[in-house]
């Protein structure tokens, strides 16, 4: 019992802690704003007319699709699944296409890049590889959708379609 009080005092210090530098330091939990480039980590530094970007800032960029021909496009399927302990697995299939985490927020080279994952329309954040486990998903029917993007963020699209793959999952 002295074991466990012992770490709830330790939690409770160390969370107490981590929420004082992390407001010292001006961290905030509410997110950022695409359309304030100061909060968006340095990016508004990026020469995006030297990227072949024009004028275009890094909010426009995650809404303006990068078309790609249909014969070289790359594909993408998704599969979802009960992860034995808890939560989900999602496995991401991609073909034409390599996971680039070194080169994410750079230029966009072809074929290369990382993908968006979401639960019922909400960004749970970029995928660099082929796996990710999906825990604390809301109950009931959740969608999850995968986006295939370049790395400047771009989602990639064939004839104006963004490449995507969903699958339903029922959370009890």
């Amino acid at each position: 019992m002295r074991t466990f009080v012992l770490f709830l005092i330790g939690l409770t210090f160390g969370a107490a802690g981590g929420f004082v530098v992390a407001a010292g330091n001006g961290i905030t939990f509410d997110g950022h704003d695409h359309t304030d480039s100061a909060q968006h980590g340095g990016m508004a530094d990026i020469d995006h007319a030297a990227m072949g970007h024009g004028d275009m800032d890094h909010a426009m960029m995650h809404d303006q699709p990068l078309e790609m021909d249909a014969v070289d496009a790359s594909t993408l399927d998704i599969m979802v699944m009960q992860d034995p302990m808890s939560g989900y697995n999602l496995h991401v299939m991609v073909g034409n296409f390599i996971f680039a985490p070194k080169s994410a927020s750079l230029a966009h080279v072809e074929g290369e890049g990382h993908a968006h994952v979401y639960a019922n329309g909400v960004k749970l954040g970029r995928l660099y590889g082929p796996w990710m486990h999906l825990d604390s998903l809301p109950k009931g029917d959740v969608v999850i959708e995968v986006t295939l993007n370049t790395n400047d963020h771009r989602p990639l699209a064939v004839d104006g379609t963004p490449i995507a793959a969903k699958a339903t999952v029922i959370v009890e």
